[in-house]
């Protein structure tokens, strides 16, 4: 039985990312610091470490034996990054170095490092780019993302192991953990649940690639087959305004409310959409979810959340 090891695999991608293994017969084995994934996400099948990317020793306690490490844990935000970049990098690019570290002591065959659209320049336009269009980032996050790719390719192929980049566009869909600061979608819908307007920074008139959770997990899977240094696209395709989200949620949840409007963040891209034409071509990955479709289970995800958070304050008062 082959064996994974996942990190950050009790997040909201991560999670997903262990069912798919699972149900192909890996041996699973997650680590986490559980800071926004839960311990009861991670299946019973799969073993659960506790410990920091952050901690050289912990990460290579985790990979014993293990034949493919999937390098997901980070610490997700374009925002944040601005603000708390050391921390910023620590997680994000020196966890990384911790993890090449332990998959070449531990001698791992693949190292599958998940990445994002923030490496990217701006697009002048709402279309489709490829994974050659111009790495310039625009935020701590992108710049120890980037980073990370490029230490992963090339540590690959200097010592001995199979290096693939997954670059993640604006994953979306139901079990994300509400923050402040990522996952527009989330955002919206709880603040909407609370009787609050949806807050849009800037215009409204920036455009993402909305991926589905179920789609990430599925394209990362299929780079357990992918051809060694090759970056990938994983996304949709399709481009969608800020302001079509919030009035898609308005419609569903309070049709009288208003979005408010605030200055633009630093660090955000305007324009980000994903070419997929590699991704089609050599994993065979199409994405199976569309956002307009998928609106509905996000929203009753939230209310199962804002229900369980209600019920946990009742009982600890």
């Amino acid at each position: 039985m082959p064996r994974a090891l996942v990190t950050g695999g009790a997040g909201f991608i991560g999670r997903h990312v262990v069912h798919e293994l699972l149900a192909d017969g890996w041996q699973v084995t997650v680590l986490d610091d559980l800071s926004m994934g839960r311990a009861e996400h991670v299946p019973p099948a799969a073993t659960l470490v506790i410990g920091d990317v952050r901690d050289p020793q912990q990460v290579a306690e985790a990979a014993q034996g293990a034949d493919v490490i999937l390098h997901l844990a980070a610490v997700v935000s374009v925002r944040a990054s601005v603000q708390h970049f050391y921390r910023d990098a620590e997680v994000n690019l020196m966890g990384t170095l911790n993890v090449l570290r332990a998959a070449v002591k531990q001698g791992a065959e693949r190292v599958i490092f998940a990445s994002s659209m923030a490496v990217y320049a701006d697009s002048p336009a709402p279309v489709p780019i490829d994974e050659t269009y111009t790495t310039a980032p625009f935020s701590p996050y992108g710049i120890a993302k980037l980073a990370g790719e490029q230490y992963t390719l090339l540590l690959g192929r200097q010592l001995g192991f199979d290096g693939v980049v997954l670059r993640y566009f604006n994953t979306y869909g139901p079990g994300q953990t509400f923050t402040p600061y990522v996952g527009v979608i989330t955002i919206f819908v709880h603040r909407l649940l609370a009787g609050q307007p949806p807050v849009i920074f800037g215009d409204g008139e920036q455009k993402r690639d909305f991926v589905h959770v179920r789609d990430v997990a599925r394209a990362t899977k299929l780079a357990l087959q992918a051809p060694p240094g090759e970056v990938f696209n994983v996304g949709t395709g399709r481009a969608t305004s800020v302001n079509q989200i919030a009035r898609m949620l308005i419609e569903r949840l309070a049709p009288h409310v208003q979005p408010e409007y605030a200055p633009p963040q630093p660090g955000e891209l305007r324009y980000s959409i994903a070419d997929i034409n590699k991704a089609r071509r050599l994993l065979g990955y199409e994405p199976a979810y569309r956002l307009e479709e998928s609106l509905d289970e996000v929203i009753a995800s939230c209310r199962a959340q804002v229900s369980r958070a209600n019920a946990e304050r009742a009982s600890a008062g």
